[in-house]
Protein backbone atom coordinates (compact mmCIF):
# COMPACT_ATOMS: atom_id res chain seq x y z
CA UNK A 1 0.00 0.00 0.00
CA UNK A 2 1.47 3.35 -1.06
CA UNK A 3 1.78 6.19 1.42
CA UNK A 4 -0.14 9.44 0.77
CA UNK A 5 2.03 11.87 -1.18
CA UNK A 6 1.77 14.51 1.54
CA UNK A 7 2.87 12.30 4.44
CA UNK A 8 5.26 13.99 6.87
CA UNK A 9 7.59 11.75 8.85
CA UNK A 10 8.15 12.85 12.44
CA UNK A 11 10.69 11.17 14.69
CA UNK A 12 9.81 11.06 18.39
CA UNK A 13 12.66 10.99 20.91
CA UNK A 14 10.90 11.09 24.30
CA UNK A 15 14.09 10.41 26.29
CA UNK A 16 14.12 10.48 30.09
CA UNK A 17 12.28 11.87 33.11
CA UNK A 18 9.28 13.94 32.10
CA UNK A 19 10.33 13.74 28.45
CA UNK A 20 7.91 10.92 27.55
CA UNK A 21 4.98 12.64 29.28
CA UNK A 22 5.35 16.05 27.65
CA UNK A 23 6.22 14.54 24.27
CA UNK A 24 3.02 12.48 24.46
CA UNK A 25 0.98 15.69 24.82
CA UNK A 26 2.76 17.33 21.89
CA UNK A 27 2.08 14.23 19.81
CA UNK A 28 -1.57 14.28 20.90
CA UNK A 29 -1.83 17.86 19.65
CA UNK A 30 -0.14 16.99 16.34
CA UNK A 31 -2.54 14.09 15.84
CA UNK A 32 -5.44 16.46 16.47
CA UNK A 33 -4.02 18.90 13.92
CA UNK A 34 -3.57 16.09 11.39
CA UNK A 35 -7.14 14.92 11.87
CA UNK A 36 -8.69 18.38 11.70
CA UNK A 37 -6.65 19.69 8.76
CA UNK A 38 -6.44 16.36 6.90
CA UNK A 39 -2.67 15.97 7.09
CA UNK A 40 -0.77 12.69 7.33
CA UNK A 41 1.86 12.49 10.05
CA UNK A 42 3.84 9.29 10.39
CA UNK A 43 5.47 8.96 13.82
CA UNK A 44 8.53 6.82 14.58
CA UNK A 45 9.75 6.57 18.16
CA UNK A 46 13.43 6.07 19.02
CA UNK A 47 15.65 5.79 22.10
CA UNK A 48 18.01 8.45 23.41
CA UNK A 49 19.66 9.33 26.73
CA UNK A 50 19.46 7.17 29.84
CA UNK A 51 16.65 5.12 28.32
CA UNK A 52 18.96 4.24 25.43
CA UNK A 53 21.88 3.47 27.74
CA UNK A 54 19.73 1.05 29.75
CA UNK A 55 18.56 -0.70 26.59
CA UNK A 56 21.64 -0.60 24.38
CA UNK A 57 24.64 0.62 26.38
CA UNK A 58 24.92 3.82 24.35
CA UNK A 59 23.15 7.18 24.70
CA UNK A 60 22.61 7.45 20.95
CA UNK A 61 22.04 4.18 19.06
CA UNK A 62 22.68 4.16 15.33
CA UNK A 63 19.04 3.19 14.80
CA UNK A 64 17.98 6.50 16.36
CA UNK A 65 20.24 8.45 14.02
CA UNK A 66 18.87 6.54 11.03
CA UNK A 67 15.26 7.23 12.02
CA UNK A 68 16.03 10.92 12.42
CA UNK A 69 17.81 11.13 9.07
CA UNK A 70 14.75 9.59 7.44
CA UNK A 71 12.36 12.10 9.03
CA UNK A 72 11.11 15.53 8.03
CA UNK A 73 11.34 16.76 11.62
CA UNK A 74 12.20 15.50 15.10
CA UNK A 75 10.34 16.06 18.36
CA UNK A 76 12.62 15.59 21.35
CA UNK A 77 11.73 15.38 25.06
CA UNK A 78 14.62 15.49 27.53
CA UNK A 79 17.65 13.50 28.66
CA UNK A 80 19.17 13.02 32.08
CA UNK A 81 18.96 10.75 35.11
CA UNK A 82 20.05 11.24 38.74
CA UNK A 83 22.16 8.07 38.78
CA UNK A 84 24.48 9.64 36.20
CA UNK A 85 24.49 13.06 37.88
CA UNK A 86 25.77 11.39 41.05
CA UNK A 87 28.53 9.53 39.23
CA UNK A 88 31.17 11.90 37.78
CA UNK A 89 33.18 8.89 36.59
CA UNK A 90 30.44 7.48 34.35
CA UNK A 91 31.92 6.75 30.91
CA UNK A 92 28.58 6.98 29.12
CA UNK A 93 26.19 9.78 30.05
CA UNK A 94 22.65 10.60 28.88
CA UNK A 95 23.66 14.07 27.70
CA UNK A 96 25.94 12.48 25.12
CA UNK A 97 22.75 11.55 23.30
CA UNK A 98 21.60 15.10 22.59
CA UNK A 99 25.12 16.35 21.88
CA UNK A 100 25.61 13.42 19.52
CA UNK A 101 22.37 13.93 17.62
CA UNK A 102 23.22 17.60 17.07
CA UNK A 103 26.55 16.56 15.56
CA UNK A 104 25.15 13.65 13.53
CA UNK A 105 22.41 15.78 11.99
CA UNK A 106 24.61 18.91 11.69
CA UNK A 107 22.13 20.92 13.76
CA UNK A 108 24.27 24.01 14.05
CA UNK A 109 21.69 26.66 15.01
CA UNK A 110 19.54 26.66 18.13
CA UNK A 111 16.54 28.99 18.00
CA UNK A 112 14.97 29.94 21.34
CA UNK A 113 12.04 32.39 21.28
CA UNK A 114 11.49 34.30 24.52
CA UNK A 115 7.94 35.57 24.95
CA UNK A 116 5.92 36.41 28.03
CA UNK A 117 2.23 35.97 28.84
CA UNK A 118 0.37 38.67 30.77
CA UNK A 119 -1.46 36.04 32.83
CA UNK A 120 1.89 34.75 34.13
CA UNK A 121 3.65 38.05 34.83
CA UNK A 122 3.11 37.58 38.55
CA UNK A 123 5.39 34.52 38.48
CA UNK A 124 8.34 36.33 36.94
CA UNK A 125 11.09 37.75 39.17
CA UNK A 126 10.77 41.00 37.21
CA UNK A 127 8.15 43.67 37.69
CA UNK A 128 5.34 43.77 35.15
CA UNK A 129 6.52 47.01 33.54
CA UNK A 130 9.81 45.33 32.56
CA UNK A 131 7.98 42.40 30.94
CA UNK A 132 5.78 44.45 28.64
CA UNK A 133 6.78 44.05 25.01
CA UNK A 134 9.29 41.26 25.67
CA UNK A 135 9.57 39.26 22.47
CA UNK A 136 13.04 38.24 21.33
CA UNK A 137 14.88 35.27 19.90
CA UNK A 138 18.20 33.85 21.04
CA UNK A 139 20.14 32.19 18.22
CA UNK A 140 22.86 30.00 19.66
CA UNK A 141 25.62 28.22 17.74
CA UNK A 142 25.20 24.57 18.64
CA UNK A 143 27.99 22.35 17.35
CA UNK A 144 31.21 24.23 18.06
CA UNK A 145 32.97 25.96 20.91
CA UNK A 146 34.08 24.68 24.27
CA UNK A 147 31.47 21.92 24.54
CA UNK A 148 32.96 20.12 21.56
CA UNK A 149 36.62 21.07 21.92
CA UNK A 150 39.38 18.69 22.93
CA UNK A 151 39.25 17.80 26.62
CA UNK A 152 42.22 16.78 28.71
CA UNK A 153 42.93 15.84 32.31
CA UNK A 154 46.43 15.35 33.67
CA UNK A 155 47.49 11.91 34.79
CA UNK A 156 47.44 12.99 38.43
CA UNK A 157 43.92 14.38 38.04
CA UNK A 158 44.89 17.84 39.27
CA UNK A 159 44.63 19.78 36.00
CA UNK A 160 42.02 19.81 33.26
CA UNK A 161 41.38 21.82 30.11
CA UNK A 162 38.63 22.31 27.54
CA UNK A 163 39.54 23.75 24.16
CA UNK A 164 37.24 26.42 22.68
CA UNK A 165 37.61 26.57 18.93
CA UNK A 166 35.57 28.13 16.11
CA UNK A 167 36.11 28.28 12.37
CA UNK A 168 35.04 31.06 10.06
CA UNK A 169 32.63 28.70 8.29
CA UNK A 170 30.88 27.77 11.55
CA UNK A 171 30.39 31.43 12.42
CA UNK A 172 29.30 32.46 8.93
CA UNK A 173 26.50 29.90 8.58
CA UNK A 174 24.78 30.75 11.86
CA UNK A 175 25.30 34.47 11.36
CA UNK A 176 23.30 34.27 8.14
CA UNK A 177 20.52 32.48 10.02
CA UNK A 178 20.47 35.27 12.61
CA UNK A 179 20.37 38.05 10.02
CA UNK A 180 17.57 36.28 8.16
CA UNK A 181 15.55 36.10 11.38
CA UNK A 182 16.23 39.76 12.12
CA UNK A 183 15.17 40.71 8.58
CA UNK A 184 11.78 39.06 9.20
CA UNK A 185 11.33 40.73 12.59
CA UNK A 186 12.40 44.20 13.75
CA UNK A 187 15.68 44.47 11.82
CA UNK A 188 17.79 44.47 14.96
CA UNK A 189 20.58 42.04 15.84
CA UNK A 190 22.77 41.93 18.93
CA UNK A 191 25.99 39.89 18.90
CA UNK A 192 26.88 38.72 22.40
CA UNK A 193 30.55 37.85 22.93
CA UNK A 194 33.58 38.43 25.14
CA UNK A 195 35.79 40.07 22.53
CA UNK A 196 37.75 42.01 25.13
CA UNK A 197 39.22 38.73 26.39
CA UNK A 198 38.69 35.82 23.97
CA UNK A 199 40.29 35.30 20.55
CA UNK A 200 37.27 33.24 19.43
CA UNK A 201 35.00 36.18 20.27
CA UNK A 202 37.18 38.52 18.26
CA UNK A 203 36.78 36.23 15.25
CA UNK A 204 33.00 36.19 15.80
CA UNK A 205 32.90 39.97 15.85
CA UNK A 206 35.02 40.27 12.71
CA UNK A 207 32.88 37.82 10.74
CA UNK A 208 29.60 39.39 11.87
CA UNK A 209 30.83 42.84 10.88
CA UNK A 210 31.72 41.55 7.41
CA UNK A 211 28.38 39.80 6.88
CA UNK A 212 26.39 42.78 8.18
CA UNK A 213 27.17 44.59 4.92
CA UNK A 214 24.92 42.07 3.14
CA UNK A 215 21.96 43.05 5.33
CA UNK A 216 21.96 46.88 5.26
CA UNK A 217 18.48 47.19 6.79
CA UNK A 218 19.48 45.31 9.94
CA UNK A 219 20.85 47.40 12.79
CA UNK A 220 23.71 45.56 14.54
CA UNK A 221 25.06 46.16 18.01
CA UNK A 222 27.63 44.32 20.12
CA UNK A 223 27.43 43.44 23.77
CA UNK A 224 29.78 41.63 26.14
CA UNK A 225 28.18 38.56 27.67
CA UNK A 226 28.35 39.80 31.26
CA UNK A 227 26.51 42.99 30.30
CA UNK A 228 24.00 40.97 28.26
CA UNK A 229 23.23 38.86 31.33
CA UNK A 230 22.45 42.03 33.28
CA UNK A 231 20.45 43.63 30.46
CA UNK A 232 18.17 40.58 30.13
CA UNK A 233 17.08 41.27 33.71
CA UNK A 234 17.10 45.08 33.56
CA UNK A 235 15.55 45.73 30.15
CA UNK A 236 14.71 42.55 28.20
CA UNK A 237 12.38 44.37 25.80
CA UNK A 238 15.40 46.03 24.14
CA UNK A 239 16.36 42.79 22.38
CA UNK A 240 15.03 41.42 19.11
CA UNK A 241 17.50 38.83 17.78
CA UNK A 242 20.43 37.84 19.97
CA UNK A 243 23.28 35.90 18.33
CA UNK A 244 25.93 34.13 20.35
CA UNK A 245 28.28 31.17 20.59
CA UNK A 246 27.46 27.83 22.18
CA UNK A 247 28.21 28.18 25.90
CA UNK A 248 27.12 31.82 26.20
CA UNK A 249 23.88 30.97 24.41
CA UNK A 250 23.25 28.01 26.68
CA UNK A 251 23.59 30.16 29.80
CA UNK A 252 21.73 33.24 28.54
CA UNK A 253 18.77 31.30 27.15
CA UNK A 254 18.28 29.53 30.47
CA UNK A 255 18.49 32.89 32.25
CA UNK A 256 15.93 34.37 29.85
CA UNK A 257 13.56 31.48 30.53
CA UNK A 258 12.78 32.83 34.01
CA UNK A 259 11.13 35.86 32.42
CA UNK A 260 8.14 33.71 31.53
CA UNK A 261 7.61 32.55 35.10
CA UNK A 262 8.32 28.88 34.44
CA UNK A 263 11.09 26.92 32.77
CA UNK A 264 8.39 24.65 31.35
CA UNK A 265 7.01 27.32 29.04
CA UNK A 266 9.71 27.87 26.44
CA UNK A 267 10.27 25.97 23.18
CA UNK A 268 13.30 25.70 20.96
CA UNK A 269 14.36 24.52 17.53
CA UNK A 270 17.71 23.18 16.36
CA UNK A 271 18.16 23.53 12.62
CA UNK A 272 20.84 22.50 10.16
CA UNK A 273 21.37 21.66 6.53
CA UNK A 274 18.65 19.02 6.31
CA UNK A 275 16.18 18.17 9.05
CA UNK A 276 15.36 20.06 12.26
CA UNK A 277 14.83 19.08 15.89
CA UNK A 278 12.30 20.67 18.25
CA UNK A 279 12.41 20.48 22.04
CA UNK A 280 11.29 22.25 25.21
CA UNK A 281 14.21 23.87 26.96
CA UNK A 282 13.52 22.31 30.37
CA UNK A 283 15.49 19.29 31.54
CA UNK A 284 14.32 15.82 32.45
CA UNK A 285 13.02 16.91 35.90
CA UNK A 286 13.11 13.35 37.29
CA UNK A 287 11.38 14.37 40.53
CA UNK A 288 8.14 14.87 38.58
CA UNK A 289 8.46 11.89 36.25
CA UNK A 290 5.41 9.64 36.12
CA UNK A 291 3.24 11.95 38.24
CA UNK A 292 1.34 13.68 35.40
CA UNK A 293 2.24 17.10 36.82
CA UNK A 294 4.87 18.35 34.35
CA UNK A 295 4.20 21.46 32.28
CA UNK A 296 3.60 20.34 28.66
CA UNK A 297 3.44 23.84 27.16
CA UNK A 298 7.13 24.01 26.20
CA UNK A 299 6.82 20.73 24.31
CA UNK A 300 3.54 21.75 22.67
CA UNK A 301 4.87 25.13 21.51
CA UNK A 302 7.99 23.33 20.26
CA UNK A 303 5.63 21.22 18.17
CA UNK A 304 4.08 24.46 16.91
CA UNK A 305 7.55 25.48 15.73
CA UNK A 306 7.75 22.07 14.05
CA UNK A 307 4.52 22.91 12.18
CA UNK A 308 6.06 26.22 11.09
CA UNK A 309 9.06 24.26 9.80
CA UNK A 310 6.70 22.08 7.74
CA UNK A 311 5.16 25.27 6.29
CA UNK A 312 1.90 24.70 8.17
CA UNK A 313 1.65 28.28 9.39
CA UNK A 314 -2.09 28.40 9.99
CA UNK A 315 -1.97 25.24 12.05
CA UNK A 316 0.94 26.56 14.14
CA UNK A 317 -0.96 29.79 14.79
CA UNK A 318 -3.99 27.84 16.04
CA UNK A 319 -1.78 25.90 18.46
CA UNK A 320 -0.34 29.10 19.89
CA UNK A 321 -3.86 30.50 20.18
CA UNK A 322 -4.88 27.37 22.10
CA UNK A 323 -1.92 27.74 24.46
CA UNK A 324 -2.76 31.39 25.13
CA UNK A 325 -6.37 30.36 25.79
CA UNK A 326 -5.40 27.73 28.36
CA UNK A 327 -3.15 30.18 30.19
CA UNK A 328 -5.60 33.08 30.19
CA UNK A 329 -8.30 30.77 31.57
CA UNK A 330 -5.91 29.40 34.19
CA UNK A 331 -5.73 25.85 32.88
CA UNK A 332 -2.18 25.55 34.15
CA UNK A 333 0.18 22.92 35.53
CA UNK A 334 1.52 22.55 39.06
CA UNK A 335 4.67 24.62 38.46
CA UNK A 336 2.43 27.63 37.82
CA UNK A 337 -0.27 27.01 40.44
CA UNK A 338 0.58 24.46 43.12
CA UNK A 339 -2.99 24.30 44.42
CA UNK A 340 -5.47 24.65 41.56
CA UNK A 341 -3.48 22.89 38.88
CA UNK A 342 -4.41 20.67 35.97
CA UNK A 343 -2.65 17.47 35.05
CA UNK A 344 -0.19 17.25 32.17
CA UNK A 345 -2.55 15.01 30.21
CA UNK A 346 -5.55 17.26 30.91
CA UNK A 347 -3.80 20.31 29.47
CA UNK A 348 -2.87 18.21 26.45
CA UNK A 349 -6.51 17.15 26.06
CA UNK A 350 -7.73 20.74 26.27
CA UNK A 351 -5.29 22.00 23.67
CA UNK A 352 -6.07 19.09 21.34
CA UNK A 353 -9.79 19.79 21.73
CA UNK A 354 -9.28 23.50 21.13
CA UNK A 355 -7.34 23.09 17.87
CA UNK A 356 -10.05 20.78 16.52
CA UNK A 357 -12.80 23.27 17.37
CA UNK A 358 -14.39 21.15 20.10
CA UNK A 359 -13.99 23.92 22.69
CA UNK A 360 -15.51 27.30 21.91
CA UNK A 361 -13.37 30.22 22.92
CA UNK A 362 -16.03 31.35 25.36
CA UNK A 363 -15.62 28.32 27.63
CA UNK A 364 -14.22 29.42 30.98
CA UNK A 365 -12.48 27.66 33.82
CA UNK A 366 -15.65 27.33 35.91
CA UNK A 367 -17.20 25.22 33.13
CA UNK A 368 -14.49 22.58 33.26
CA UNK A 369 -14.16 20.29 36.24
CA UNK A 370 -10.90 20.86 38.12
CA UNK A 371 -8.09 18.64 36.86
CA UNK A 372 -10.38 17.00 34.32
CA UNK A 373 -10.92 17.66 30.64
CA UNK A 374 -14.66 17.09 30.78
CA UNK A 375 -16.70 20.15 29.85
CA UNK A 376 -19.68 20.44 32.19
Amino acid sequence: MNQPSNVRKIALLPGDGIGPEVTAQAKKMLEAIASHYQHHFEFSEALIGAAAIDATGTALPQETIDICLDSDAILFGAVGHPKYDKDPNAKVRPEQGILGIRKALQLFANIRPVTTYASLHHLSPLKTDRLEGVDFVIIRELTGGIYFGEKQTSTDGNQSSDLCIYTREEIERITHVAFQYASQRKNKLTLVDKANVLETSRLWRKVVQEIAAQYPKVEVDYMFVDNAAMQIMMNPAQFDVMLTENMFGDILSDEASVLTGSLGMLPSASVGKATALFEPIHGSYPQAAGKDIANPIGAIVSAAMLLDHLELKEEAAVVREAVAWTLSNHFVSKDIDSVNFYFTSTIGDLIADYVTGKIPGSVKQENIELRKSTII
